[in-house]
């Protein structure tokens, strides 16, 4: 059960800097500072580290990958150190939520996988590795990232009780509800067999 033990205060300024850091649009400005052009014109134009794969840079799509799930490890590591429980929950809540609609992007943002993944580990890291081994498996199988990452997402709510991690679950479900939102238009291409495989331009 999670406890509640920090001021509103307190819980409002996690919030904000959740926010604040979750949108930051890393794989936008990789993209920009190694000529890679404009995601926007790329692809699906989404910000994430898929389609960064699509400018033919590994490099970028990894460092990409690796922010965007750091922005949310960090962000929730910290405020678990410096504040409580409650707080890490909600600046996990924030980061989702800015690195999917940051403000300076008119609310166009990235998918929240990558930032999902950083901030299981940082909550609970037994259920961050099966997830992203769940991921794994799944985009090996069927090559289509979309699918894994719906397919991840969903196990954590198999994973967290099965790891004894129960008091995720609410946090989890909320996250995995809007990672599934996200991909609303993924879904209809798959059932449509219209999606992209993983590596296609």
């Amino acid at each position: 059960m999670l406890e509640f033990a920090s001021t509103s205060q307190t819980l409002i300024l996690w919030a904000i800097l959740g926010y604040i850091v979750g949108s930051i649009p890393f794989g936008l400005i990789l993209a920009r500072v190694m000529g890679l052009g404009n995601l926007r014109d790329i692809g699906s134009g989404n910000i994430g580290a898929t389609n960064v794969l699509r400018t033919g840079s590994k490099l970028a799509a990894a460092l990409t990958l690796l922010l965007d799930a750091g922005k949310g490890l960090v962000v929730v590591l910290l405020a678990r150190a410096l504040a409580a429980e409650d707080a890490a929950h909600l600046a996990a809540f924030m980061v989702m939520l800015g690195h999917c609609f940051p403000v300076w992007l008119k609310f166009r943002g990235g998918k929240g996988v990558a930032t999902f993944l950083g901030i299981l580990y940082a909550l609970a890291w037994p259920v961050g590795i099966a997830v992203c081994l769940t991921w794994l498996a799944t985009a090996a199988l069927f090559r289509y990232s979309s699918l894994a990452a719906l397919v991840a997402a969903a196990s954590t709510l198999v994973w967290a009780p099965l790891l004894g991690a129960s008091q995720i679950l609410l946090l989890g479900a909320c996250l995995v509800a809007l990672i599934f939102w996200r991909h609303a238009a993924n879904i209809h291409r798959l059932v449509d067999g219209t999606e992209s495989k993983i590596g296609s331009k």
